[in-house]
């Protein structure tokens, strides 16, 4: 069984949080992890 990846983005904008859901889309084994100083995130993506 291969090990699993991770995903780590920094910053819950739009743009982070359009690459964490591309690479759901393609990888949805993956575990994705955002860090987002802010309040709020993106939902935008």
């Amino acid at each position: 069984m291969p090990a699993s990846q991770r995903l780590v983005v920094i910053g819950g904008d739009a743009a982070g949080m359009s690459a964490a859901s591309q690479v759901r889309r393609r990888k949805p084994e993956w575990e994705i992890v955002v860090f987002e100083r802010g309040e709020f995130t993106s939902y935008s993506a």
